[in-house]
């Protein structure tokens, strides 16, 4: 099928990670540097297509690993340009020393970061761990459930962090969309130029204006109060990408929300979720309500980092139970997504009753006859439970 035009743009049937490389496209990325990844791959390779035939007006720099990949994106955020890389667990791993050094210099460098499951043993297939262990670099991470969602918050990553200069991480589910065809708008450029407009560094570094970056301070020096910084800078992204998002809408028409609510007016039980599964929660939940008329909605966490306290504790306040989906797993502690909302209620009055299930690890099916059997679980149980494994097969429990 051949492309159509649109008012807006072009719509066109794009892969998940091609919905990348077309948001970075829009985006007049200027310098960018990665190394292949299952499942990452396609995104660079179409990058370094788009450079080398002219289509993108960028350097593609090739490099013998994924840290030297963030290595070169710092030292060109640096100088004021618009950088982007990718990958994907074992490689974002080896990234993890550069993550900090991004946030640190507050540079506004955007990253996708397909989720697959980190070794040891070896999957190339999808759940959150590999993004979800960076969570306290102090970068931003916005989690996906479509390719038109995945292209349009390449955009949106670009508008916020050169807003509050933090780097943005956006997260897509292996396989499930990184390689799954779906009808995208790609927006057009003269568009995109009207919403984000070229960068402008006020630390950037030039022949004109040298200076040292992250050199050594002592304990009295200004380390803890660039830290405090960092943390006001995220703050303050909660209004930016409530901002962005409504500005966004005005021009594309497109709503993005900082959390997205379905069914949830007159919700008793929520499920809280994220990433592509959501599609999946919510077709259940539809047909459980329209077959048994059962009060349940769906809470999607799209965005982790800033966390937004205020508005979970507004949505969930006075609810009688909500169910935490983590397609993911701190070990001695439970679902990342579930204490981040557990710790977001501790102050809420109406406290409901808080579960948190674990499933679809290392790319495990999750169907909706999964989503019932979690709804049907839930159901019989009367108290907080942290930890429960859904979706575990009995014959490989004892290896």
């Amino acid at each position: 099928m051949g492309d159509l035009k649109t008012k807006k743009g072009i719509k066109k049937v794009l892969y998940g990670n091609h919905a990348v490389s077309y948001g970075v496209k829009v985006s007049r990325a200027q310098v960018i540097s990665a190394y292949p990844i299952t499942p990452q791959t396609q995104v660079v390779e179409l990058l370094s297509e788009m450079v080398g035939k002219g289509e993108l007006d960028a350097t593609f720099v090739n490099v013998e690993s994924e840290h030297s990949a963030m290595a070169v994106c710092i030292g060109a955020s640096i100088t004021g340009v618009r950088t982007f890389t990718a990958t994907s667990a074992q490689g974002l791993l080896l990234m993890h020393e550069l993550l900090h050094w991004a946030a640190g210099d507050r540079l506004p460098i955007v990253m996708a970061v397909i989720n697959r499951a980190v070794a040891a043993p070896w999957s190339i297939w999808s759940d959150q761990n590999d993004s979800l262990s960076q969570r306290d670099t102090g970068w931003m991470k916005i989690y996906c459930e479509s390719n038109q969602e995945v292209l349009d918050s390449v955009i949106l990553a670009y508008k916020v962090s050169e807003k509050v200069f933090l780097p943005s991480m956006l997260v897509l589910d292996a396989f499930i969309l990184s390689h799954t065809a779906e009808p995208v708008e790609v927006p057009a450029q003269e568009e995109v130029d009207e919403f984000l407009p070229p960068l402008e560094l006020p630390h950037a570094l030039t022949p004109e204006k040298p200076y040292a970056i992250g050199a050594v301070v002592m304990p009295d020096g200004p380390y803890m109060e660039l830290r405090y910084k960092i943390q006001k800078a995220m703050e303050k992204a909660i209004p930016e990408i409530e901002k962005a998002c409504n500005e966004f809408y005005e021009l594309f028409g497109r709503k993005w929300e900082f959390v997205e609510e379905f069914m949830m007016d007159d919700a008793d039980v929520v499920l809280i979720t994220s990433g592509a599964v959501s599609s999946t929660v919510k077709y259940t939940v539809n047909e459980i309500r329209k077959r048994e008329g059962k009060k349940i909605g769906v809470l999607r966490m799209r965005i982790l980092r800033p966390f937004h306290f205020e508005k979970i504790r507004k949505i969930l306040s006075g609810r009688k139970k909500v169910i935490v989906l983590d397609r993911n797993i701190s070990f001695g502690l439970g679902g990342i997504f579930f204490n981040e909302i557990r710790s977001s209620l501790y102050s809420v009055s109406e406290k409901p009753i808080l579960l948190g299930y674990i499933w679809g690890l290392g790319g495990r099916d999750i169907t909706p006859k999964d989503v019932e059997g979690v709804i049907k679980d839930a159901e019989k149980r009367e108290k907080d439970e942290d930890i429960i494994f859904w979706g575990l097969k009995k014959e490989n429990i004892n290896l």
